[in-house]
């Protein structure tokens, strides 16, 4: 499911593509684990049964964070009061009520297609729209209804003619 709804919070989840990336480093992160822990026992001349502990605990780490990764995670949590943003580096303003949003546009920094959502008093949320687990108009029509009562709808920037 792309995005889930509860009766007041709408969660827009990681694309599966980014979580396969996520979970790959954290086995590439498994495998230096085992690989340190080799290491060891053999510097330290002990039995090779102790790397089933580091083993075991990387092992439920990743299947855990997978988890995580799948079920817990989202970069962008909506009410009818406000939005939080997750999981986004340089997100800007990572949470706000929808009545201080000035304008809603969309962006293509660095290539990237990204929804703007422009404060009143100053500073934006960038959300780049190709890790959400959603289609990208499908995620502009779920923000102006939540838009719809306090901004313009959506615009692009100029320079920019496509939608997320």
């Amino acid at each position: 499911m792309e995005s889930v709804s509860s009766a007041e919070l709408t969660y827009y989840r990681l694309a599966p593509s980014v979580q396969a990336r996520l979970l790959g480093a954290a086995v590439v992160g498994l495998a230096l684990l085992v690989f340190a822990g080799t290491a060891v026992v053999i510097a330290a001349r002990i039995d090779f049964a102790w790397l089933l502990i580091p083993l075991g605990v990387g092992v439920a780490a990743v299947i855990g964070f997978g988890w995580w990764l799948r079920n817990k995670a989202y970069v962008l949590r909506a009410s009818a009061q406000g939005y939080r943003v997750a999981f986004v580096r340089g997100a800007g303003v990572r949470e706000a009520r929808w009545v201080d949003i000035q304008e809603a546009v969309t962006t293509m920094p660095a290539g990237t297609p990204c929804l703007e959502l422009r404060l009143k008093k100053g500073g934006a949320t960038t959300i780049p729209v190709t890790i959400l687990s959603i289609d990208r108009e499908q995620f502009v029509r779920d923000l102006q209804v939540y838009l719809k009562a306090t901004i313009k709808p959506l615009g692009t920037t100029s320079g920019s003619s496509d939608a997320p």
